[in-house]
């Protein structure tokens, strides 16, 4: 049987702060074999910053939203697992890695959705309240490739993610993921730009799930 390999993709916007210790943990991991960093117009020491800690590394000239880098990013993998992760993590180990990576490279799952836990209740109870919208999955690469609009769908692409496993009855698993969480908007931005910034959040998550609904009749 053929070894099936795995890619860590990260879109990341400015995360000079956190991008380091997330990638040295990537490369720690035996279950990764490839990382790509898509670097969506960030004008910090983000992209310094993951070309030195031997991720490859693309860079966006213009910001198009978490979607489209994501998408980009999918032009470079060399993989049957892709895995997906927040820019912005505090707290991630080998562990989270395998934890997420395991379930889709053993068959038992299509997709994996890490769910925080036991890290700060802020965003703990954000996402069980809604883990659907986790950031933090590993998938199978041909599923992945198949999404339709994930280049436009920004913040919005796990709601596109979602809509496709949903419609076409692909295995999920959630896996819990104790001890991580993530900076919020509010404490990288300030509170009134981290806010407004939420808020564009929403608002694009929501635009996704109008689509779905215009889309489907429904």
């Amino acid at each position: 049987m053929v070894e099936k390999r795995t890619t860590a993709i990260i879109a990341a916007y400015n995360e000079e702060k956190t991008i380091g210790p997330i990638l040295d943990v990537l490369q720690r991991s035996p279950v990764i074999d490839q990382i790509v960093v898509v670097s969506d117009g960030s004008t910090d020491r983000t992209v310094e910053i993951a070309k030195s800690k031997g991720a490859e590394v693309v860079e966006l000239l213009h910001n198009v939203g978490k979607g489209g880098a994501l998408y980009r990013g999918l032009e470079y993998i060399r993989s049957d697992v892709v895995l997906l992760l927040d820019a912005d993590l505090i707290g991630l180990n080998e562990g989270h890695i395998e934890a997420l990576v395991d379930p889709v490279l053993s068959g038992e799952a299509d997709v994996a959705i890490g769910v925080f836990e036991e890290g700060r209740l802020t965003t703990d109870l954000a996402q069980k309240i809604a883990p659907f919208l986790s950031g933090q999955r590993a998938i199978r690469a041909d599923i992945l490739q198949n999404i339709p609009d994930m280049e436009v769908a920004r913040y919005g692409v796990e709601v596109a993610i979602n809509r496709y496993v949903r419609k076409n009855g692909v295995r999920v698993k959630l896996v819990k993921l104790p001890g991580l969480t993530h900076v919020m908007k509010e404490e990288k931005l300030g509170l009134v730009r981290g806010f407004r910034e939420r808020m564009k959040m929403y608002w694009e998550i929501f635009k996704n799930m109008y689509r779905r609904v215009d889309k489907n009749g429904q």
